[in-house]
């Protein structure tokens, strides 16, 4: 048994311990775990003043959310995690909110189809739909961020290199969160911190892995970025827990795109686990992720 020199991601894992289901019990159904991840998102705050409203962007379902310093003509597109087969606006507007708040800019979030009702490449259809409507609605590509979690951190990986064969101008910058670039699983880290991730299991991965990619390759770019050709994408910010596994997935990222000579920055954050910033009423540690990621976001919004 690990001991935390963090006391509060210690209270999170005991948390998420309570949470688990009793040993034996049927594994949920996706519209349960859609259901949960929807409530848990319900049970975060914004930040004072910010507004939220539905919309469509070329047939995709979308939300906005503009915190009340947001900057004109600054834009975020939001990719939200959930494994390709949930999560949504409602699930993740808390953390959008908060990442918005503190690039200063309105954030569009992406309500993506979902496996294994919408196979791949069904999300990345949806995410370059709403990249060009935000372009034909007179975003500026140097004034825009893309950012996910997890799966919509691998979205985002696999959106710039969308653009690049689509001859679309990148961002000004990708930030992403634990992000699952690699639907193999092929890193070391999802057998060496199995014991130490709190969240994320490879069996259940590779189950959501089969369920989002229907006939498609496992290590086509489109699905697992990760194989990609990242020269020439937009810099790059990646946050990682070192406690998740995942974490090997970012370790690849960074490698792979700095090889490729994009601009890197990679955080490995002691202690933490998947998507810590979720969980910004509890950790001292989310906030000053989302500080530091605002912090950059807004560098390159300023560029």
């Amino acid at each position: 048994m690990s001991s935390w020199k963090d006391p509060e991601i210690a209270g999170v894992r005991a948390l998420l311990a309570s949470r688990q289901p009793a040993p034996g019990a049927p594994a949920p159904t996706y519209v349960e775990r859609r259901a949960a991840m929807d409530a848990f998102g319900e049970l975060g705050s914004l930040p004072p003043g910010c507004l939220h409203e539905p919309l469509s962007a070329n047939a995709v379902k979308c939300e906005r959310i503009v915190p009340a310093g947001a900057l004109d003509g600054r834009s975020l597109l939001y990719l939200h995690g959930g494994a390709y087969v949930g999560g949504s606006p409602r699930s993740h507007r808390p953390l959008v909110a908060r990442l918005a708040d503190a690039a200063r800019a309105t954030a569009i979030v992406a309500d993506y189809r979902l496996g294994p009702e919408h196979p791949g490449p069904a999300a990345l259809d949806d995410a370059l739909a709403v990249y060009r409507w935000m372009l034909d609605e007179g975003a500026e590509p140097e004034r825009l961020v893309v950012a996910g979690d997890s799966a919509g951190g691998g979205l985002t990986l696999a959106l710039a290199l969308a653009l690049k064969h689509e001859a679309l101008p990148q961002p000004a910058g990708l930030f992403v969160i634990s992000p699952w670039a690699d639907l193999t699983q092929s890193h070391e880290t999802y057998r060496s911190k199995a014991g130490d991730d709190p969240m994320i299991a490879k069996d259940r991965l590779d189950e959501s892995a089969a369920a989002y990619l229907g006939g498609l390759d496992p290590r086509d770019w489109r699905a697992s970025p990760v194989f990609g050709d990242f020269a020439g994408v937009a810099p790059m910010l990646i946050q990682v827990g070192s406690e998740e596994a995942l974490l090997g997935d970012s370790l690849m990222v960074a490698e792979r795109a700095g090889h490729a000579r994009v601009e890197v920055r990679l955080e490995v954050w002691p202690e933490m686990i998947h998507v810590w910033h979720a969980f910004g009423g509890q950790l001292n540690a989310a906030r000053r992720a989302i500080a530091v990621a605002g912090g950059w976001m807004d560098e390159k919004l300023c560029g």
